[in-house]
């Protein structure tokens, strides 16, 4: 078997079995929540039967291992169960959230990824100069502040003082492209700010590194300007640990919108999740959990096999 063909199937398999850890852990971790879970959703007035009614409804009578495996069983055909708030299917509810999610995620990867490298190009061009000093000193002073400090900034500026943005990222069918682009304006610079600095970092890190090597001096010697230099050798020869770094806050862009989203009340998965921990929806947790925890591991999996295609000496073994 191919080096590549094998170690592409050992980083498949790997993910398979974590994906499993990780819904057992997610579903133990809604085990142990203290308190009663069918009191906290009926609320101190419910009476005896209707808690014996709704523990029935949940499964809570029937030991952790079994609902685990019924729970598990029907992820793999599709069945996340339905919301205890409302009694509609989950997946259903899922569908139109993670479009809303994976929507400002696009618009937000399309623009951090690009400037990120392209930063992170002229950070290395002109190191130690005050191109590099302005660029370093602008995403590390981003990546210091937390997201909601920076969207509550951006708000003020934008929504409250220049009208420009609305602060609220309220999106429906119903409105157009631009439409919907004016309304997570804010969100996505807000998810820009914070992915940027990462990427920007080790692509230029990654570059720098690479500028060490004898092949280099050899590029320089023959008269190749500064930025052919990085184009066509510096840069290819650093993209695996670039396209790592990318891939990590792509998943986050996915994964760790909860806070943004919650800050401009945007229908996304991070609103979902986060009306489901209030209302004690355990189902709606689960489902969200693994799917998170889904779109992480396969972000992780995709640049491992970048990586590994990115090795010459893997491609070509002998």
């Amino acid at each position: 078997m191919h080096p590549v063909v094998k170690l592409v199937a050992q980083r498949l398999a790997l993910g398979a079995l974590l994906l499993l850890a990780a819904s057992a852990l997610i579903f133990g971790l809604t085990e142990v929540l203290p308190g009663d879970a069918a009191q906290a959703i009926l609320g101190q007035s419910a009476t005896p039967e209707s808690l014996a009614n709704l523990r029935e409804e949940m499964g809570l009578n029937r030991p952790a291992l079994t609902r685990y495996v019924e729970w598990l069983g029907g992820i793999f055909t599709g069945d996340l169960g339905n919301a205890l708030t409302n009694k509609l299917p989950i997946a259903d509810q899922v569908s139109s959230r993670m479009s809303n999610t994976l929507f400002l995620a696009f618009w937000a990867a399309i623009i951090s990824v690009p400037l990120a490298l392209i930063l992170g190009v002229i950070a290395v061009r002109y190191q130690n100069r005050w191109p590099d000093k302005i660029i370093s000193g602008i995403t590390l002073a981003s990546i210091s502040l937390p997201e909601f400090m920076i969207a509550y900034l951006l708000i003020f500026a934008f929504a409250v003082q220049l009208f420009w943005a609305p602060s609220f990222a309220s999106i429906n069918d119903s409105m157009s492209l631009l439409e919907q682009l004016h309304a997570i304006s804010l969100p996505v610079a807000v998810l820009t700010l914070v992915v940027l600095a990462h990427m920007m970092r080790m692509t230029r890190a990654a570059i720098l590194n690479v500028m060490q090597s004898a092949y280099i001096e050899t590029a320089e010697l023959k008269g190749l300007n500064a930025f052919s230099v990085i184009r066509k050798h510096a840069f290819p020869n650093a993209i695996a640990p670039i396209v790592n770094v990318v891939m990590i806050n792509l998943a986050y862009l996915v994964v760790g919108v909860v806070v943004v989203e919650v800050v401009f009340a945007y229908p996304g998965m991070g609103q979902y999740l986060v009306d489901a921990v209030v209302k004690r929806d355990v189902p709606v947790v689960l489902a969200c959990g693994v799917i998170f925890a889904a779109v992480y591991i396969i972000l992780n999996i995709v640049a491992d096999v970048v990586s590994i295609l990115a090795n010459p000496r893997l491609r070509h073994p002998k």
